[in-house]
């Protein structure tokens, strides 16, 4: 979990043009599916098994999650290394065709993202842990246009996560390191 945060965490995916390749796009996509997945569950419970989703999407590659058929689907339901709940599997392959169809339509899902927030990330200045909100007008809209083209397990909450986790968002507390070095 600490390595996750010193590393990870609130790290601007595909901020800027130049970043936005195909290595962005697949860790877009991989918060979209662990976030997802974490629906319930502990952000630890999804974490220790992210070798293990790494394994089993093919690395979070979208174009190979959306052409899984019923064989793939049935590998992933029997995969301890993963949450084995239908409908959370059943909505990332799905979520991959809908990412694929965004990128097609947007240009890049990193593109797309950010052009929420018009480029900039949004940088709070929380004291605390529990001054920070679990969902806001961003990720609510955010929610609502994934909703309307088609992906699931998209709701405020785990799309405010999502926006943490690749940076849109910048949520570390005032007095945390990281806080510091992402503001500059």
């Amino acid at each position: 979990m600490i390595a996750y945060h010193d590393r990870d965490w609130g790290t601007p995916v595909g901020l800027h043009e130049a970043d936005r390749n195909a290595a962005a796009e697949r860790l877009q996509f991989e918060f979209l599916v662990l976030e997802g997945a974490q629906a319930g569950l502990s952000w630890r419970t999804i974490l220790n098994r992210r070798q293990g989703y790494r394994a089993a999407y093919a690395d979070f590659d979208p174009a190979v999650v959306a052409s899984y058929g019923e064989a793939e689907r049935a590998r992933l339901l029997a995969d301890t290394g993963i949450i084995r709940n239908r409908a959370k599997v059943d909505a990332s392959i799905g979520n991959a065709q809908c990412f694929l169809e965004l990128q097609e339509q947007e240009g890049s899902f990193c593109a797309y993202l950010w052009g929420f927030v018009d480029g900039r990330p949004v940088v709070n200045r929380w004291r605390t842990m529990a001054d920070i909100p679990a969902s806001t007008e961003l990720s609510a809209t955010v929610s609502a246009d994934l909703k309307r083209r088609g992906f699931r397990f998209v709701g405020p909450t785990i799309v405010y996560a999502h926006l943490q986790a690749v940076g849109v968002v910048n949520d570390h507390v005032v007095d945390c390191f990281r806080f510091a070095e992402l503001t500059r």
